[in-house]
């Protein structure tokens, strides 16, 4: 584990105990950005309250493990861990503060969760530019710390699922790209696999279990505390550019939707008519009119004839869609580069049609009747239940993973498949037509086993016995 982190933690620790213990003074934690001022008494009553010294277990033994490992990878892997142990440390502190401090209101708590917002923004700028040779590591970790916003529950009405189960879901977006790293380095590099390992444990049984036991219900608020206040703005004067989106708001986050995209060109038409945009563009003066060109003839000239035709204002495959249909069918179509797209309003009756999407990932929450890919390439979807079928279709390069059932999954006319069954699914039945590089991956014998990969095959032997042909599969043997 990284020695300055646990230095830190525990410099923190002794503080507060030292201060309690003369009964007086005032102390300040800066920890991720989360700097609050307490009495001693009340700092005492928080520190070592058994919620908090079990969460600093948890930071310990989990948050350790990751970093412990990470430390023998180095590079990216090491920075974006070290940012996770960062995020929980800032969550611990809120959590002291939480103890002390009234319930706010919905714009008060996201200026109370600004300082983990700004650690996790740390982690998603990682994720972004070139990509990496580590881009399955930094997105594993990135998108788990999405599950620290359990903290931001206040009830059923506040668009959140409950902290127990936000966690478990927060983590399966995440484990797309941990089982890659996991597939990737499983017989390359044990380093590799033990932080992946560790990553998940820190949260499934790991922050899952400690809020069980803590906060199954959310944080308990102190309704005689202090109001919450913000941290103070920071920043250099002047209007930056917009920042991108917070993990915590004042609003539930949405996942893409045809309503946001509206949104979004509002949005652009706003700045048009604001002038802001166009003020750079040069004036057509009337001499740079063509009807008032000099020698401008009634001939169309050969270069005319060859000026290609207006572009049309979407790409020949229409409009991205991420809508229900008819109440019946979920319709995701020609999405390019979104890793975000999530379906969570669902239910057993109702069929998901994924077509013409490039280089996205798909999350379906729920059960439902069957599931359709057509057409897309580099595409991810994970699902829970599947009623009838899951269906893959005219695809390259696609990844689908199963943390439910699924009676059947059909791949035709498809190059690159990779399919991940978990124990609940070992019995469905794949069925493959005219169709290559399929690979099944399985659980291994142990909990804690690698995935074990199995190859389809798509190279037949017929031979003609006994008034028919008998058809098996070829067995290729090496040294």
């Amino acid at each position: 584990m990284d020695e300055s982190l646990i230095k830190r933690l525990e410099a923190a620790v002794t503080r507060l105990e030292g201060i309690s213990s003369t009964g007086g003074g005032v102390v300040t934690l800066s920890r991720g950005g989360g700097d609050f001022s307490a009495g001693g008494a009340g700092t005492d009553a928080a520190a070592s309250d058994p919620s908090i010294l079990a969460y600093k277990d948890l930071i310990s033994q989990c948050v350790g493990r990751a970093l412990s490992a990470a430390e023998k990878i180095g590079g990216p892997v090491l920075d974006v861990t070290k940012i996770v142990a960062e995020a929980f440390a800032t969550q611990k502190d809120l959590l002291a503060r939480i103890k002390q401090t009234q319930k706010p209101d919905m714009a008060g708590l996201a200026g109370f969760l600004k300082p983990l917002n700004d650690v996790t923004m740390k982690a998603d700028a990682m994720t972004q530019g070139r990509r990496s040779d580590f881009f399955n590591h930094l997105k594993a970790a990135s998108d788990s710390l999405s599950a620290l916003a359990w903290i931001a529950f206040t009830g059923k009405d506040c668009g959140m699922s409950m902290p127990i189960a936000h966690v478990e879901e927060s983590w399966q977006m995440a484990e797309f790209y941990n089982n890659k790293v996991l597939v990737e380095y499983r017989n390359k590099d044990a380093n590799h696999v033990e932080w992946a390992k560790a990553l998940k444990e820190l949260y499934l049984p790991g922050l899952r279990e400690y809020v069980k036991s803590h906060y199954a219900l959310g944080p308990v608020w102190n309704a005689s505390g202090k109001p919450a206040s913000a941290p103070p703005a920071k920043g250099p004067p002047g209007a930056p550019a917009p920042p991108p989106a917070p993990v915590f708001s004042s609003e539930s986050s949405k996942p893409s939707s045809s309503s946001n995209q509206k949104q979004g060109m509002s949005a652009v038409f706003q700045q048009l008519s604001s002038g802001a945009v166009t003020s750079g563009l040069r004036k057509v003066t009337d001499d740079m009119k063509t009807k008032n060109r000099a020698g401008r003839t009634g001939a169309v000239s050969a270069i005319e004839k060859e000026t290609p035709a207006t572009k049309p204002a979407f790409s020949k495959t229409g409009p991205p869609k991420l809508e229900l249909q008819m109440g019946r069918k979920w319709a995701v179509e020609n999405q390019i580069g979104k890793k975000d797209l999530v379906i969570s309003e669902c239910d057993s009756k109702q069929s998901v049609y994924v077509f013409g999407c490039k280089d996205s990932v798909l999350q379906i929450q729920g059960k439902v009747n069957n599931i359709t890919i057509d057409k897309c390439t580099k595409v991810g979807v994970v699902f829970t239940d599947v009623v009838a079928a899951f269906e893959i279709v005219n695809c390259t390069n696609v990844e689908v993973q199963c943390q439910g059932s699924a009676p059947t999954v059909s791949v035709d006319n498809t190059t690159g498949c990779q399919l991940y069954l978990n124990k609940d699914s070992l019995e469905t039945a794949i069925t493959t037509a005219k169709s290559s590089e399929i690979n099944v991956m399985v659980p291994g014998t142990s909990p804690d086993g690698d995935w074990v990969e199995h190859a389809l095959p798509q190279q037949y032997n017929h031979v003609f016995t006994e008034g028919k042909f008998e058809t098996t599969p070829v067995s290729h043997s090496g040294a």
